[in-house]
């Protein structure tokens, strides 16, 4: 069943010209995975984005901020960590990063939900593989796996991936919509946020 899910990642990964792609269950969980891997203990997050973005910074107890930012298409998070939610663009793939997509049901190639994480090393790759899917590879009954890494059950469903699968050549050649700062509110002006950068 999983063969699905490495089928999509290697159409999504061979789309944007990355090495790899991991594919998860959100763009939100792609970025936790992330910054869980790179230990980031500084980021920052535009004052317009989705909600999702700072929470994910509070929950992991970050030192962030908010910033100002008239972003198009995507921003980054922390130096090599991108929110590339809205991303839809061949060979747009940015070296030595992780870029994170969404495929949730707005999005250009729109799964209802479901996400992943572009990047150029093997070694990263698996680590993030492994997190996504309870620290365990697929393809390999987790009892017979000597489980070594923290995993999140943030993993993308084979349903979904076939959706991906039936669905991606239309994406390719249909026109996606182009996204900015200017599509989200200011979220520093919200209650939730209200003791950030004060």
């Amino acid at each position: 069943m999983f063969e699905k899910v490495a089928k999509f990642e290697t159409c999504v990964a061979e789309f944007y010209g990355a090495s790899f792609a991991v594919a998860t269950d959100s763009c939100t969980h792609a970025i936790e995975l992330a910054l869980r891997l790179q230990s980031n203990s500084n980021a920052w997050c535009p004052k317009h984005t989705y909600l999702s973005v700072p929470m994910t910074l509070i929950k992991l107890d970050l030192n962030w901020k908010f910033v100002d930012n008239s972003w198009k298409d995507y921003y980054y998070v922390t130096d090599n960590i991108i929110d590339a939610a809205v991303l839809w663009k061949e060979h747009s793939y940015i070296k030595n990063t992780f870029m994170c997509l969404s495929f949730q049901f707005k999005k250009h190639l729109s799964l209802g939900r479901g996400g992943a994480i572009l990047c150029d090393n093997y070694e990263d790759y698996i680590a993030l593989k492994k997190m996504s899917y309870d620290g365990r590879l697929p393809g390999i009954p987790w009892a017979e796996q000597n489980i070594d890494t923290l995993g999140y059950h943030y993993y993308m469903t084979p349903e979904t991936a076939q959706q991906g699968l039936d669905k991606f050549a239309d994406a390719v050649y249909t026109e996606p919509r182009s996204w900015c700062y200017r599509d989200y509110p200011d979220l520093s002006n919200m209650e939730i946020f209200n003791a950030i950068n004060q």
